[in-house]
């Protein structure tokens, strides 16, 4: 009898805990499960949210020829490549700076001044970056200093535009990538560069045959979270290039083309496609930084 009543009250209080998930599964259900379900069908038709007609994979290959996708693509590739390619270094080179300095205070500030930027909202990171590359702003102030070109129209031209982008993603990534590296850095024994010391190695020996190997899985890591963040920019360039990408589509992203295909067409089977397939690029990537984790990269 004992045993019958312990599993009844067992099975009650197992109830109650599904009870108490009911509502978080049901969310989940209604606000991801089914959006997702419902974008994957919806790609497969002509839709402007009223009437719809099946179009098998006539969308998907609509976009992959259609030469403004091609743009997209283009200039959500070019932002992240000169990004990672100036954030990571940037990013490496201050992290060895600062976890070098004595003063722990002084490390903890650094570390709080650098990662600002990055939990700084992407409108208003946007908004400061329109005075910092207005012809007259910060940055064009600074390249004066240093004897360069003082008088850039950075959001005037399509090149200037997108290096524009990159400067203010680069600003906003780079704390994180010192966070992320110092983590890394702490973590290597301090006994490995005191021997490589007294066998004679020079600082930039120690950094090179210690310090980079023990690396080598934080740089994979911001390197493909990188590309995965690239891949989804919308919010920063949309405020710097408008809806259209102004000029001339040169910020406009794979995550703008969406936006603009869904709510400036208002074709959003074609929205719906062009999601699917940034999904299955971010879905490489992902696999390919859940592979080079597993082997310890």
């Amino acid at each position: 009898m004992n045993n019958q009543r312990m599993r009844r009250r067992d099975r009650r209080a197992s109830v109650m805990w599904y009870l108490f998930l009911l509502p978080a599964l049901l969310g989940i259900v209604l606000f991801m499960g089914y959006p997702i379900v419902e974008s994957f069908r919806l790609s497969f038709f002509r839709s402007n949210g009223t009437a719809e007609s099946f179009r098998g994979l006539t969308n998907y290959a609509f976009i992959i020829t259609s030469p403004i996708f091609g743009k997209a693509i283009f200039n959500t590739l070019f932002i992240t490549f000169f990004q990672l390619l100036i954030a990571i270094p940037a990013g490496f080179v201050t992290a060895l700076l600062i976890n070098d300095l004595v003063w722990v205070k002084c490390k903890n500030f650094l570390k709080s001044l650098f990662f600002i930027p990055y939990i700084t909202p992407a409108v208003a990171a946007a908004v400061i970056f329109l005075f910092v590359l207005h012809p007259d702003g910060i940055l064009n102030m600074i390249l004066g200093w240093v004897g360069l070109n003082r008088h850039i129209p950075w959001r005037e031209g399509e090149m200037s535009a997108r290096f524009g982008a990159v400067f203010l993603s680069v600003w906003q990534s780079l704390g994180f990538n010192v966070i992320i590296l110092l983590a890394y850095l702490q973590s290597i024994p301090s006994d490995y560069y005191e021997a490589a010391a007294l066998d004679g190695c020079g600082k930039i020996q120690l950094h090179r045959h210690i310090t980079l190997p023990r690396m080598r899985g934080a740089l994979w890591f911001l390197f493909l979270m990188g590309w995965i963040n690239g891949f989804q920019r919308f919010t920063d360039v949309f405020i710097l290039g408008n809806k259209s990408g102004s000029p001339n589509r040169s910020l406009l992203t794979m995550v703008g083309y969406i936006y603009d295909q869904g709510f400036g067409s208002f074709s959003f089977g074609m929205a719906a496609a062009a999601s699917w397939i940034l999904f299955a690029i971010i879905l490489i990537f992902t696999l390919l930084n859940l592979r080079l984790n597993k082997e310890g990269l």
